[in-house]
């Protein structure tokens, strides 16, 4: 055992020991490799069946796979069954598997041939390439596909084998499984089938592209033929009704997409979401219950299809999530202005810059650190990189609005009038490490930390911008967003759970003072368009638009629902000329909300017990004067309340003579200031 155990000393003794740890990383691989799929094929043993997706109403609103409809093999056609058989492998009900003759005859045919790996393949081989492994044509593919043949007959019956083959095979034109062919084809089931359809259906598996019988009728009819003949020679039919059939020409229904447009996005949405956990796993007879309403769902799509058609530019597309701000449910989700044109979920895969609709996570960033709804930003005209002295943005937003220009301006003003040069100070004055803190902590992460980060200069995806508006009527607590809530097996155990997954990013106080300043958005900045479209409630939210007019975003909220819209191009490209958020995305935002709030109505957003109102002028949010149109302003524990009368309107004698009083105090307290600091 020692001499075993010893260290290699020479070239021969490093050889064999390089040979045997080969020999033993092989076996590993190999038993690995077979544990791998001995535990897939095992699933199979449950049989055919359905996931189905339930909607949040708990009606069941599609399966996992449309494209296909498993039924047992008790409902398909058994001249349909002995077709397929007689036609793909008639010693099927003999083999192991592996059809010994058959595979002799594909090995002396590449032998002859020019090397290209032929077929050979029996049923049960063909359906261990269906379901685990690729049609790449090479030994190594060959070998698997015959290991993995060998446990599904070692595991299943001849009858389960056929079962699954008949409900997962490809027949052309993007349908698979004879049931769903039977429908699409002769709009019947399969075990409805008559003996010249069934000989066309099995036709079909050689060469589905090219037999499909939408595009070469004839070349079906022929193959079909062929198909007869052999079931005759193999006993299954006699003579007279071979003839009979042949002389039969079913006939074949119009082509219709097997490809459902309606709620599609979703539906893929969901697909993948279930698939990241489960990976390709089709099991029978699960249910997945969804957040989805199939309202609002439609509502989302009619939305962005009407908002897309209204602008008539060629290519444009657009992207609508919704979600719960209390649950982080995903109720409504739509990809793109057409389905059919690209399948493409922008929603959910797409990344742009969201221009200033990234403003209200520097202003609120701002609050957190001791700012207050009209606390005043002096100075716009020095704003400047620090490394950068050329750059200097604009007090002009890209979202057609000005603020004050080179005076000063309140976080209030300035937010509703989306003010570049107050945001970019503000990012300034907090740093870079601030903002960004804020924005990972809703979930926009990776972005860059550059001057005009406040100005929304790096990318997110339209899912994660809802998710992360969240933390304004969530009181300050962000959700994650989920589109599955729990996973029932065949027996009705929960096989997956997903909670309720939120984080507090600010205080109450902060999200409520955020929600008052983005309400101001909707009521009379650059979203107030929402209001003439017939919207009625409390809302709040922020439009976006980047440079050269390449995105257009609008993402709201009530208290029931948080929406994020975004317009574009999928190659940056300008939408069009003066095509600011305000009169691209917020329209598809006003419809969608108009039809949502029927199902989810907004109510008044409660006030934080640590928040006190203070009545102030609409206009120089100060303390306002007789005469002054007023709003209530509200102040957080900390925060400093104007005192200061307003100078904007004249008010009675009495206030006059206040705010003179008032401004003499303050030049002399200016004065004194002067000298201390001449001194």
């Amino acid at each position: 055992m020692r001499r075993l155990l010893r260290r290699p000393t020479n070239r021969r003794e490093w050889i064999a020991f390089a040979l045997v740890m080969c020999l033993v990383a092989g076996a590993a691989v190999t038993v690995w490799w077979l544990g791998k799929y001995t535990v897939a094929v095992s699933r199979l043993r449950r049989g055919v069946g359905d996931t189905v997706f339930y909607a949040a109403d708990g009606k069941p609103w599609f399966r996992l796979d449309e494209q296909r409809h498993d039924v047992p093999l008790s409902d398909i056609a058994p001249d349909l069954q002995h077709a397929v058989i007689a036609i793909e492998d008639h010693r099927f009900s003999y083999h192991p598997g592996i059809d010994p003759i058959g595979l002799a005859r594909a090995v002396v045919r590449d032998i002859r041939g020019s090397g290209r790996v032929e077929g050979g393949s029996t049923l049960t081989q063909q359906l261990a390439r269906t379901l685990f492994l690729s049609n790449v044509r090479t030994y190594g593919r060959k070998i698997k596909e015959a290991a993995i043949a060998l446990m599904l007959e070692v595991q299943l019956s001849k009858s389960d084998i056929l079962e699954l083959y008949l409900n997962r095979v490809y027949l052309s034109a993007g349908v698979y499984g004879v049931e769903t062919m039977s429908q699409h084809l002769y709009r019947k089931p399969a075990k409805s089938l008559t003996l010249a359809e069934a000989a066309l259906i099995a036709g079909l598996l050689r060469s589905p592209a090219t037999l499909s019988p939408w595009s070469n009728y004839e070349g079906a009819i022929e193959r079909s033929h062929l198909v007869l003949r052999r079931m005759r020679e193999q006993g299954y039919i006699t003579a007279a009704q071979e003839d009979a059939a042949a002389s039969a020409r079913p006939r074949v229904q119009p082509y219709r997409s097997p490809v459902e447009t309606r709620g599609a996005w979703a539906k893929d949405y969901l697909r993948q979401q279930f698939r990241n956990e489960f990976g390709g796993d089709h099991p029978p007879d699960w249910q997945v219950r969804t957040t989805f309403h199939p309202n609002l769902q439609d509502a989302a799509e009619r939305a962005v299809d009407s908002g897309v058609r209204r602008l008539n530019r060629r290519n444009l597309e657009a992207a609508l999530v919704a979600i719960d701000p209390r649950t982080g449910d995903v109720v409504a989700l739509v990809g793109g202005a057409d389905y059919r044109h690209s399948t493409f979920n922008r929603a959910t895969r797409a990344r742009r810059q969201p221009g200033s609709a990234f403003k209200p996570f520097v202003f609120a960033a701002a609050l957190a650190r001791g700012y207050s709804p009209v606390s005043v930003l002096n100075d716009l005209d020095s704003v400047t990189a620090p490394n950068d002295p050329e750059w200097h943005p604009s007090a002009v937003s890209h979202d057609g609005d000005a603020g004050d220009g080179l005076g000063g301006i309140t976080l209030r003003k300035a937010l509703a009038e989306s003010n570049n040069a107050a945001a970019a100070l503000l990012q300034q004055r907090l740093g870079s490490r601030a903002v960004l803190s804020v924005a990972s902590d809703v979930g926009l992460r990776d972005l860059p930390d550059v001057p005009s980060l406040a100005l929304g200069s790096g990318i997110v995806s339209p899912i994660d911008l809802a998710a992360a508006y969240t933390v304004f009527p969530g009181a300050g607590e962000v959700v994650r967003p989920r589109g599955i809530v729990p996973v029932l097996d065949a027996g009705g155990s929960e096989v997956l759970r997903r909670g309720v997954q939120s984080e507090r990013v600010v205080s109450p106080a902060v999200a409520f003072q955020m929600v008052s300043m983005l309400q101001e958005v909707v009521e009379s900045g650059t979203a107030a368009g929402v209001r003439t479209m017939g919207l009625v409630g409390p809302f709040g939210g922020k439009t976006g638009t980047t440079d050269n007019y390449h995105d257009a975003w609008f993402v709201g909220f009530s208290t029931s629902l948080v929406a994020a819209v975004w317009v574009g191009f999928d190659q940056p490209a300008p939408i069009g000329p003066d095509a600011y958020a305000a009169r691209i995305a917020v329209p598809i935002w006003g419809e969608f909300m108009k039809r949502a709030a029927v199902i989810m109505p907004p109510r008044d957003f409660p006030i934080p017990p640590d928040v006190a109102g203070h009545e102030l002028c609409r206009v120089s949010h100060l303390r306002p004067l007789d005469g002054c149109p007023v709003y209530t302003e509200y102040f957080k524990e900390g925060d400093e309340v104007p005192s200061r009368l307003c100078p904007v309107h004249r008010g009675s004698l009495k206030q006059a003579a206040s705010r003179a009083v008032q401004g003499v105090l303050r030049g002399i307290g200016r004065s004194i200031a002067g000298i201390f600091k001449r001194n």
